[in-house]
C-alpha cells in the first residue's frame, strides 16, 4: 500500500462529502424563505439514506466482477471482502471515495425540482434512483462495457452530471410546475448563502475531480489546476453573455458560471492540459447560459435551472474532451487521443455514444420510477402545503425566526 496515494483519496472523499452541503446551501439560498429548510433537508438526508445504501449493495453492484460490462455481482455485499480489490490503496478508500459520488448525484436533482415534494416521496425516489439508476452508470462509466470501449470520464461528466440532469427532466416533466410558476416572481431569498454554497462546492470539487486519479502524483496535480481553471472561466464567459443580452453582470451568474466550468471539466480533468481548461470552462460558462432559454420555451419550471448547468454542461464536458484529450497526459496508444491532439473522430464518437446511451437510460427509468410513485403515494404536496411551504408542511420547522 501507498501512504501518500492513501492520504490523498482519503482527503479527497471528505472534500467530496463536503460539496453535499456546499450543494445545500447553493441551492437552498436560490429558493422561497419558507422552503429553505426542506431543500436543506433533501440534501443532507442523501448523506444517510444513499451512504447506506451504497454499503449494503451499491458498491458492489459497481466494482464487483461479474464477468461482464453491465452489472456488478455480490462479491462486496455489506462491504465484505474489499480488502481483496487490487490497487496501491486500501479498497476501503475506494469505498469512502465512490460512496460521497453516490451521495451528491441524486442531490443534485433537488434543485431541478424545488418547493414542490412530498419529503417521504422524495426519500423513495432517491432511494430506489440510487440503486435502479445511479449504480447502473456509475458500472458502465468507471468499471464496464463504456470504459471498454474506450469512453472517457475522468470524475462523472457522463456518470453523474448527464446522468442527474436528465434524471431532472423525468422527474420535472412528472410533478408539473410550481404554482403560480412562471408569472409569479420566485426570486432566491438569500444570494449570500448561494455564493457560500458555490465557494463550498468550488473547494470539494478539487477532491471530486483531482481525488480520481487515485494516487498523489502528477495526474492530480493537473487535475487540480484544471479543475480550478474550467470555473474561473466558466465565471467569466457566462458574466460576458449575460452582460451582453441584459445589461448586467449579476452574483447569481456568477455562481451559477463557475459550475458550469466545473461540471464541463469533470470528465476532462486528468486528460487534458495546457489552454485547454481555459477554453472548456469559457465554452461551458457561456452555453449554459443561453441553455437557460430552453426551459423557457419549453414550460419547463426546472427551478433551480440544473438542467442548464448540470445536463448541458456535463454533455458540453463529455463532447469536448473528444477534441481536447491530450493522450500525453494519461499516456493513450497512439489513435486514442482527442481530434486536436493527433488522433481521429474515434473517440468523439465514443464520448457520444456514452452520453446518449446514459442520458436516454436515466430519463426513461427516472420517469418511470417517478410515475410509479406519483400514481401510489404521490410525489408532490397538496396545493395547501405548497403555499405554507415545505419548512413548515413537511418538517414543522422555520428556517427564520421573524
Amino acid at each position: 500500500m501507498d501512504s501518500g496515494n492513501t492520504a490523498w483519496v482519503l482527503t479527497s472523499a471528505a472534500l467530496v462529502l463536503f460539496m453535499t452541503p456546499g450543494l445545500a446551501f447553493f441551492y437552498g439560498g436560490m429558493v422561497r424563505s419558507k422552503n429553505m429548510l426542506g431543500m436543506l433537508m433533501q440534501n443532507i438526508f442523501a448523506m444517510g439514506i444513499i451512504s447506506t445504501l451504497f454499503a449494503i449493495v451499491g458498491f458492489t453492484l459497481i466494482f464487483g466482477d461479474s464477468g461482464n460490462g453491465w452489472i456488478g455481482n455480490f462479491d462486496f455485499f455489506l462491504l465484505s471482502d474489499v480488502d481483496t480489490l487490487d490497487g496501491d490503496i486500501p479498497g476501503m478508500a475506494l469505498v469512502a471515495f465512490q460512496m460521497m459520488f453516490a451521495v451528491i448525484t441524486p442531490a443534485l436533482i433537488t434543485g431541478a425540482t424545488a418547493d414542490r415534494l412530498k419529503f417521504g416521496a422524495y426519500a423513495l425516489f432517491i432511494a430506489i434512483w440510487s440503486i435502479v439508476v445511479y449504480v447502473p452508470a456509475a458500472k458502465w462509466v468507471w468499471n464496464g462495457w463504456l470504459l471498454d470501449r474506450g469512453a472517457l470520464d475522468f470524475a462523472g461528466g457522463t456518470a453523474i452530471h448527464i446522468n442527474a440532469g436528465m434524471a431532472a427532466l423525468a422527474v420535472i416533466l412528472v410533478v408539473g410546475n410550481r404554482r403560480g410558476h412562471p408569472n409569479t416572481p420566485m426570486p432566491p431569498h438569500n444570494l449570500p448563502f448561494t455564493v457560500l454554497g458555490t465557494g463550498i462546492l468550488w473547494f470539494g470539487w478539487i477532491g471530486f475531480n483531482a481525488g480520481s486519479a487515485l494516487a498523489a502524483n502528477g495526474q492530480a496535480a493537473q487535475a487540480v489546476v484544471n479543475t480550478h481553471l474550467a470555473a474561473a472561466t466558466g465565471m467569466l464567459g457566462w458574466l460576458l453573455v449575460e452582460r451582453l443580452k441584459t445589461g448586467h453582470a449579476t452574483t447569481l451568474g456568477a455562481c451559477s458560471g463557475a459550475v458550469a466550468g466545473l461540471v464541463a471539466i469533470t470528465p476532462c480533468a486528468g486528460f487534458v492540459g495546457g489552454a485547454s481548461p481555459l477554453i472548456i470552462g469559457a465554452i461551458a460558462g457561456a452555453v449554459c447560459y443561453l441553455a437557460l432559454s430552453i426551459k423557457e420555451k419549453m414550460n419547463w419550471d426546472d427551478s433551480l435551472d440544473v438542467i442548464a448547468v448540470h445536463l448541458i454542461g456535463g454533455i458540453v464536458g463529455t463532447l469536448l474532451l473528444g477534441f481536447f484529450a491530450d493522450g500525453a497526459i494519461y499516456g493513450a496508444e497512439e489513435g486514442e487521443a482527442g481530434l486536436f491532439y493527433g488522433g481521429g473522430i474515434e473517440l468523439f464518437l465514443e464520448q457520444l455514444l456514452g452520453a446518449v446511451f446514459v442520458g436516454v437510460f436515466s430519463f426513461i427509468a427516472t420517469f418511470i420510477i417517478a410515475k410509479s410513485i406519483d400514481a401510489t403515494m404521490g410525489l408532490r404536496v397538496d396545493e395547501d402545503a405548497e403555499n405554507e411551504g415545505l419548512d413548515q408542511s413537511q418538517h414543522a420547522e422555520s428556517a427564520y425566526t421573524s
